[in-house]
């Protein structure tokens, strides 16, 4: 469908699949289980401890405010991708709504930076969690392999129960996610209440005897934060499985990010106003800040359950972005988009999931796990941060192209008046927020190739990326959205 033409895609959710013969995903999804889900992708646990160090070793406290300058800069990005979910409601999010908006390539490109992103994200959050079980069972020093066997464990986990369905899948979500807020919020609230031994004025400080402006140390740390902000797309992934998804997928995307942002910046500000000797700390920057900061504070007796808190958080996140990212895969693949094309736009199961998508997704993350520990890995897991922004960028730079040129029609959700400066400020941040983490910054003791890392895993998967889509692209068939108004044109 041209972006111009009056009839509303949105007219009939239940016809894309029917449309290209491919099986019909099933709506098991209401607007609460894809707010869950998009919560559970950013999730409050690992967007704070994830980067929380970084930031405040980079930029000493005053890093906490790159906290609300990255949700602000997101959230005009919730927005517009809000407008684009819900003119565009179908399964692989940034993938469909680049295409939809402007072209097989642009939505080609954006899929194509967020597979990869996702999935080595899913790596990551998987060799986390593995660090954090084997503390658990008191398995002091693991080797790199043993850490390696025990992620693809978890990988395993979370690949079935991705696979068995979306009432497990939710399940197990909404426990994480209780579990998450209280840790959260109920940690935060008891240090702020009885263990704050900073004052307020604190966390306008910046590190002691800082030899870098405060601009300089203040774009590391938004570079830093922007991670702990990406996963509100994923209700997008799922959209075809959601109930009435043109107007529940646009409000669980902004409300998931604001919920997780308001949590982090409350939960980051207890933990930094009750940091023992901060400028010992800061000085050292050795030991983990949180881990060391709640033990100091609530004694040693919280080290088991806050692991198993770190778990259940990592883990939800882990379930969350596999779902979101084996979503993408399924939904390029069902418009004979990637090799494989006709197998991985199966589904199965009785609940008719995308399986050999979730499969694939699993396989590719366990293998890159083989690498964990080397430099071929370190280089690889920056694009976890720019593989994201880069698939951002791609829909919302499209949607700005095509409100330029007049041609924007809007869906059930819309911002009115307000549509086109939102997004044309959301591509000013994304175009910023891209360079911010792409730029190449020095990190004493990194060999040459790490401090590049984000040029080199751009380059190189994107030349790969070109070899790929030459390949596919003359059998790539219309957008979904085409398809739908042409058995629509079709029928009596």
């Amino acid at each position: 469908m041209a972006l111009g033409s009056p009839e509303s895609v949105a007219d009939d959710p239940v016809t894309p699949s029917r449309a290209t013969g491919h099986d019909v995903l099933n709506r098991g999804f209401g607007f609460r289980a894809a707010l869950s889900l998009a919560f559970a992708d950013i999730s409050p646990i690992v967007a704070l401890y994830a980067i929380f160090a970084l930031g405040l070793f980079a930029a000493g406290p005053r890093f906490f405010w790159a906290f609300p300058i990255v949700l602000c800069g997101q959230l005009l990005v919730a927005l517009v991708f809000g407008e684009l979910a819900s003119r565009f409601p179908y399964a692989g999010s940034v993938y469909q709504w680049a295409r939809h908006a402007k072209g097989t390539t642009w939505g080609w490109t954006a899929a194509w930076a967020y597979i990869w992103g996702l999935t080595l994200t899913l790596s990551t959050m998987a060799y986390a969690a593995a660090g954090f079980i084997l503390e658990v069972f008191g398995v002091e020093s693991p080797s790199r392999w043993l850490l390696a066997a025990v992620s693809i464990g978890v990988i395993c986990f979370t690949t079935a129960a991705n696979m068995i369905g979306r009432q497990v899948l939710k399940v197990m979500i909404v426990a994480s996610i209780i579990c998450e807020i209280v840790g959260s919020v109920g940690l935060g609230t008891v240090l702020l209440l009885f263990h704050r031994v900073n004052p307020v004025s604190t966390l306008f400080q910046g590190l002691p005897d800082s030899s870098g402006s405060t601009l300089s140390t203040m774009l590391i740390a938004v570079a830093f934060v922007g991670w702990a902000f990406l996963g509100f797309e994923s209700a997008g992934s799922i959209a075809e499985e959601v109930e009435n998804p043109e107007r529940n997928v646009p409000k669980a995307i902004v409300f998931a990010l604001l919920l997780v942002g308001i949590i982090v910046m409350y939960s980051a500000a207890a933990v930094i106003l009750a940091i023992p000797d901060l400028s010992a700390v800061l000085s050292e920057q050795s030991d983990d800040p949180v881990s060391a900061t709640l033990t100091a504070q609530l004694g040693s007796s919280i080290a088991k359950p806050l692991l198993l808190m770190f778990v259940i958080g990592f883990m939800s996140a882990c379930l969350a972005v596999q779902s979101a990212v084996s979503r993408a895969v399924y939904g390029m693949a069902r418009d004979r988009a990637l090799p494989g094309a006709a197998f991985l736009s199966k589904l199965g199961g009785p609940e008719r999931m995308p399986i050999r998508a979730i499969g694939l997704t699993a396989v590719v993350a366990a293998f890159f796990l083989l690498f964990a520990g080397s430099d071929l890995y370190n280089v690889l897991v920056n694009f976890s941060v720019m593989g994201p922004y880069i698939a951002f960028a791609v829909p919302v730079f499209a949607a700005a192209l095509t409100r330029l040129a007049g041609r924007w029609v809007p869906g059930a959700f819309t911002l009115g008046r307000w549509g086109a400066p939102v997004t044309y400020a959301a591509a000013a941040w994304l175009a910023f927020e891209v360079l911010n983490v792409l730029w190449p910054r020095t990190q004493p003791g990194q060999p040459w190739f790490v401090n590049w890392s984000m040029v080199i895993s751009l380059v190189s998967l994107g030349i790969l990326g070109v070899a790929v889509y030459v390949k596919c692209r003359d059998r790539i068939t219309v957008p979904v959205g085409e398809r739908v108004d042409t058995v629509g044109a079709d029928e009596p």
